[in-house]
């Protein structure tokens, strides 16, 4: 094992190892996402929208009562931005009216919402400081509450989470300066001590561990009271070893905040670098035994990522609204700038959008909820689906706006115009095409539950280690399930002109054409997949340019099912039912003709040229290209040091007490 000041060194097969072992393999409840990228349309997973129970409504809508109030009287956005800093009071106004506590139950002090109102909190604080929205989804999406809700005994339980339902606030740490989306070089470690339990089971009294290690990207982690860290715990007797979740805490000695970190948007964002050395943890505060560390944190992740989503569909509703006021009082050549096709066709795509993230979010998290159905595909569906759409929006948003859409809030209003902060919007939301997984891995990650079902039976045909006999009993196993699936992809419900007929009530935009649309490309979108396969077998994984289209085209059939079930459930609630039918229609016209360059595009592409390119460029065979400018940039590593030992910077730690 490399030494504890070295990031470990790991091959491309180990690294792949590791994340494969971290996953979640089995499917023991159905998935609507799994199945559209198999080529089954499961409609019925979907339809009729599932619902929440009255009393969650009731507590829900009662607490966003509360909180409402609480962003118009105490929340300053403007403030938090001009200051970079969110202010004490506000935190302390959060913790007194359980804004601390929405996920943890009322056993423990918590409120006890739904995933549902949960994320409609996010988007009402979002809407007025996206700092303040992240503050909270850091502390309870993927902070100490959802890992401990998952995997903490009932003593841990009883002992953390009614600290953390109204006073103390937690980060996840997991990322390390040199380490970020490979956490098989993971480099921090927590060593037993000579009276170290046994990893075999769950957290047990009688040792510690040595905490040791650099993490960045701490979000939370300048005002954090609980931490929980991801580490690597040597193996040793009586210690199986591992990456290990452990909760520490931030006044720890050893603990140290070294930098609050500045970010382009997100001002008021309490991220920086914290570093451990030699700092002690109980062995009872081990979440889980040795090893499951990464499992751990995927697992909080499955439904942590809709956290995300529900600012970007927040964000949304906020740019149709700045849009909708702005474009119909600004007039160029005699009339409002709305009436001009060139705006109103960016208008239509941010009405119809929102809708659709709305309805991907609602679904999901009710799906959540319930727990009727594995939505892992769904929330990272959702998560990058919202981060990109909302980018796209916020920045039509500033175009329509102009030269007003790149002015700040506050050079506006010195001028004596409405403050809008467009650019600020567009700064802020660009994170969560980064956070919790970027784009590019949210690809990665969501292509490989997509193809889970082809690894699962001819996994062992394209892996190269797989011995000769066991090639051969994959072949047969291979050929048994492609002999009954691939004649279903052939032909399906959504040749029939009948099919999805409830769709299409009298009076309405017609859906059901939208859904049969979508019941065709499942089945081509599972086609190309195991056209893929055959073609590229073991290579399969290294084209992730065509993987990412396959999980975009998913996306999007996703986002239109999503729609059209939410447009038949508001009219069949009398709410909103034609204007709801309206957007679902305009949504999935737009989506369809992206589905279809998506589907042009996975074979017809620059991916090999653009490799051609990427060695030439990695060659220096370009550098004549890059003649003609200065580098304004600073002196320093590219990846700043990060070999453990004691800090020699100052604490910036500040807890709100």
């Amino acid at each position: 094992m490399p030494g504890p000041h070295h990031t470990p060194k790991v091959s491309e097969r180990e690294a792949r190892q590791v994340a494969e072992a971290a996953r979640q393999q089995d499917w023991h409840k159905p998935s609507f996402a799994k199945e559209l990228f198999l080529g089954r349309f499961r409609l019925d997973l979907i339809h009729p929208h599932p619902l929440p129970p009255a009393e969650d409504v009731q507590r829900g809508e009662e607490f966003l009562a509360k909180l409402r109030d609480f962003c118009e009287t105490k929340i300053d956005g403007a403030l938090i931005e001009r200051e970079a800093r969110i202010p004490d009071a506000v935190i302390d106004g959060l913790k007194e009216i359980g804004a601390l506590g929405m996920k943890i139950d009322t056993r423990y002090g918590g409120l006890g919402l739904t995933q549902v109102y949960y994320n409609k909190a996010l988007a009402l604080v979002g809407s007025v400081s996206p700092a303040v929205g992240a503050l909270l989804s850091a502390h309870q999406s993927i902070g100490v509450p959802q890992p401990l809700k998952l995997f903490g005994t009932p003593e841990q339980k009883e002992t953390f989470l009614p600290r953390l339902a109204r006073t103390d606030i937690s980060a996840f740490l997991l990322t390390e300066p040199d380490v970020g989306s490979d956490p098989a070089r993971l480099a921090t470690t927590a060593v037993p001590d000579d009276g170290g339990t046994s990893g075999s089971s769950g957290a047990e009294s009688g040792g510690d561990y040595v905490l040791d290690g650099v993490k960045l990207w701490t979000t939370n982690g300048v005002v954090a009271d609980l931490l929980v860290v991801m580490a690597r715990v040597p193996r040793s007797e009586g210690h199986p070893g591992g990456i290990t979740a452990f909760i520490v805490e931030a006044a720890s000695e050893g603990v140290t905040v070294e930098n609050r970190n500045a970010f382009m948007g997100l001002r008021g964002l309490e991220n920086g670098v914290t570093r451990f050395h030699r700092v002690r943890v109980p062995a009872t505060h081990r979440i889980g035994p040795e090893g499951a560390g990464l499992k751990i944190a995927l697992t909080t992740l499955n439904t942590g990522r809709l956290s995300l989503p529900a600012m970007c569909a927040g964000a949304g509703k906020w740019c149709l609204k700045v849009a909708r006021e702005w474009s119909a009082v600004r007039e160029q050549w005699g009339k409002p700038v709305a009436r001009h096709e060139a705006v109103g066709t960016k208008i239509s795509f941010i009405a119809a959008t929102t809708f659709a993230l709305e309805a991907v979010l609602d679904l999901s998290s009710q799906m959540a909820d319930e727990d009727r159905n594995d939505i892992r595909i769904e929330a990272a569906l959702a998560k990058l689906y919202g981060s990109e759409m909302a980018w796209l929006m916020a920045d039509e948003l500033v175009q329509i706006r102009g030269g007003r859409g790149y002015e700040t809030a506050d050079s506006l209003a010195a001028r004596g115009e409405r403050a809008v902060p467009a650019e600020q919007l567009l700064r802020d939301l660009r994170i969560n095409r980064i956070f919790e997984g970027s784009t590019e891995i949210m690809h990665l990650l969501i292509a490989r539950e997509a193809v889970d079902a082809h690894l699962a039976v001819a996994g062992d045909l394209i892996d190269p280690d797989t011995s000769l006999g066991d090639k051969a009993k994959a072949g047969v196993q291979a050929g048994a399930f492609y002999a009954r699936w691939l004649p279903r992809l052939v032909a399906g419900r959504g040749q029939l002109p009948t099919a999805y007929a409830d769709f299409h009530p009298r009076g309405h935009p017609d859906l059901a054409r939208h859904l049969r649309h979508v019941e065709r490309a499942s089945r081509r979108l599972a086609r190309s997949t195991f056209y893929a396969m055959s073609r590229w077998q073991g290579r399969m994984e290294t084209k992730q340019a065509f993987l990412g289209r396959i999980v975009d085209i998913g996306a999007e059939l996703f986002a239109m099912s999503a729609s059209c079930v939410r447009a038949e459930l508001l009219r069949t609630n009398g709410d909103h039912g034609r204007a709801a039918y309206e957007l679902a229609d305009t949504f999935c016209r737009q989506s369809r003709l992206r589905v279809e360059e998506l589907f042009g595009r996975l074979w017809d592409n620059t991916d090999d040229v653009d490799r051609k390119v990427v060695e030439g460029v990695l060659a220096g065979r370009y550098t004549w290209l890059e003649e003609g400018v200065l580098d304004p940039s600073g002196d320093g590593p590219w990846i700043a040091d990060a070999t453990h030992g004691p800090s020699t910077r100052e604490n910036v730690h500040r807890p709100i007490r």
